[in-house]
């Protein structure tokens, strides 16, 4: 009978295991996160981060990165971000990563939009959600994200898809034509993420192009409202898009670097 219940814990604990072990291109961005906030990693420091990962498994996604051109691997087991390098990973896999943290956000912001209004949604993982509870609302929606074009299925809502360069992995559309049409656009409220922020780096994006898109937008608009979800804090990448005491964050979890923004929603 020991023999038995011992048996079947060892299988329940195993189970439990399993069902919370972390996805690969879940563990891949995680990876990426850590090497972009940090000038050098070695296989030791990474062993203690991700304590349920074995050395090999970390040595093959690292493998994996490099051979993508996201990162540098260096003699002695180190990695390094590789200069100019961005940290995106695909859209259909990011639309999966804090899903539940990223579907609150969005509600919340949904919920400032008002019958008539103009509003800008780009991109973001965080920001494509607020279409479901945006159902049933008379208003116009302006959006680089070609991915939002599926999602959007009711006739309340009137769509402007901006022109320009498709990014195929994020579903983004960036260039000089997107801005030009940008320019000539004014809008009651905006809707944009990033991929970090903190206090060295303010608000950033590894993309040059999705930071020049966001900076006009945000010149653009009467409200902007920045969508992140509390994993991105301390995060630095590539190009600063804002200071941080220039935006309004809505997020899932309060951090000492919200002081620093010109407001901020925890929900």
């Amino acid at each position: 009978m020991i023999n038995i219940v011992e048996y079947e814990t060892g299988i329940i604990l195993f189970m439990r295991r399993r069902q919370y072990s972390m996805i690969p291109y879940v563990r891949r961005e995680k990876l990426l996160e850590i090497v972009s906030q940090k000038e050098i990693i070695y296989i030791p420091q990474l062993l203690e981060l991700f304590e349920d990962t074995s050395e090999s498994t970390l040595r093959r996604d690292l493998k994996m990165l490099s051979d993508a051109g996201y990162i540098t691997l260096l003699h002695g087991g180190a990695a390094k971000l590789k200069p100019g390098s961005t940290v995106d990973l695909p859209i259909d896999d990011k639309l999966t990563l804090h899903q539940d943290k990223k579907e609150k956000i969005a509600s919340y912001a949904a919920s400032l939009v008002h019958e008539g209004d103009v509003i800008f949604m780009d991109a973001s993982t965080t920001v494509l959600p607020m279409i479901n509870d945006l159902k049933g609302k008379k208003i116009t929606i302006v959006t680089a994200s070609a991915s939002l074009l599926s999602m959007i299925n009711d006739e309340n809502i009137t769509c402007i898809v901006l022109g320009g360069e498709l990014v195929m992995k994020t579903g983004s559309i960036v260039g000089s034509m997107t801005e030009n049409q940008l320019s000539s656009m004014f809008f009651d409220k905006a809707f944009v993420g990033a991929n970090g922020f903190s206090q060295q780096g303010g608000v950033n994006t590894p993309d040059y192009r999705e930071a020049s898109k966001k900076q006009l937008v945000r010149q653009n608009s009467k409200e902007m409202y920045l969508l992140m979800d509390s994993s991105k804090a301390e995060v630095t990448t590539f190009c600063r898009v804002f200071d941080l005491h220039e935006c309004a964050i809505i997020t899932d979890a309060y951090h000492e670097l919200l002081e620093n923004f010109l407001s901020y929603t925890v929900v």
